[in-house]
């Protein structure tokens, strides 16, 4: 019987491995450029993001502070409704955002380029299919999985 869960959860360990790696050199975690990423152009509250980026509220604190503190992003007041802040992307911001996307982007056309285009296709359509689908929603648990955070790989000295 082939054991789907370890095979997703190797295929994305090893992904984000990859990505926090590369990504470290320019001082983000795929974490970080998520949310940085899918701010720009927006004004989108940090509730907004947190569902978009999939992080829980306590997360995307943590995270929205370490970008505000490195001046990629700031909380500001929204346009659309007063009582509500967005997250807006500082030009600082948008700019990690033109380096990361070039990065993230050789690294999966990199992975998809072990599977022939009808392969690709066929895998993302029934990935996509099922992210959106059948595991879209995770079930109710008493003592859910801790999703680990990816942190920035440390040098030993």
């Amino acid at each position: 019987m082939t054991d789907l869960m370890m095979l997703l959860h190797v295929a994305s360990h090893v992904l984000e491995t990859e990505l926090a790696a590369r990504l470290a050199a320019l001082g983000i975690t795929p974490r970080e450029n998520c949310v940085l990423s899918r701010a720009v152009g927006g004004e989108l509250t940090q509730s907004e993001l947190a569902a978009a980026c999939n992080l829980d509220k306590t997360t995307m604190v943590v995270t929205i502070d370490t970008l505000e503190k490195a001046g990629l992003a700031e909380r500001r007041l929204s346009t659309r409704d007063r009582r509500a802040r967005i997250i807006a992307v500082t030009d600082k911001g948008a700019e990690m955002v033109a380096k990361t996307a070039q990065i993230v982007q050789d690294i999966y056309d990199d992975v998809l380029s072990t599977l022939a285009g009808r392969e690709r296709e066929a895998f993302l359509g029934a990935l996509t299919k099922l992210a959106e689908g059948r595991l879209s929603t995770p079930a109710a648990c008493e003592k859910p999985p801790r999703r680990r955070a990816v942190r920035a790989p440390q040098l030993v000295q």
